[in-house]
């Protein structure tokens, strides 16, 4: 009986661990649609919009070195999955005055496969383990 529980148990988890490396890597083809603005993971540097390495629990407006809009500056967003999901689905409708110019990532899968992604990193641009 536990040894069944046991097994049942590993399959489960390494089943979990199997979806999320699939989410975060439709996410890193989702995040094509970001990458002529921004850059993460080793080596990121601002382009456009700045880079997104360490998004998660970052203040909104706080990469050094970049000219955020001061819309985005006063927003007091601290990144967190709810935050980004609403903003990347609208980003002027949940920061008036934003710089960035896009129109939104509609469908509810690729954004949270493109948070599964963008998530992983750390500020360093390593990725969480």
């Amino acid at each position: 009986m536990y040894k069944t529980l046991i097994i049942v148990s590993a399959i489960l988890i390494a089943s979990f661990e199997t979806a999320s490396a699939q989410d975060a890597q439709k996410g890193e083809i989702v995040f094509h649609f970001c990458l002529p603005c921004h850059s993460i993971g080793p080596g990121a540097q601002t382009k456009v919009g700045p880079e997104l390495n360490g998004l998660d629990g970052r203040h909104s407006g706080s990469v050094p070195g970049f000219d955020y809009s001061d819309a985005n500056k006063k927003s007091g967003i601290v990144w967190n999955e709810a935050n980004f999901k609403k903003y990347i689905h609208d980003p002027q409708a949940m920061v008036p005055g934003t710089k960035m110019i896009f129109p939104g990532v509609k469908d509810d899968q690729q954004v949270n496969d493109l948070w599964a992604y963008v998530s992983q990193f750390n500020a360093d641009g390593s990725t969480k383990k």
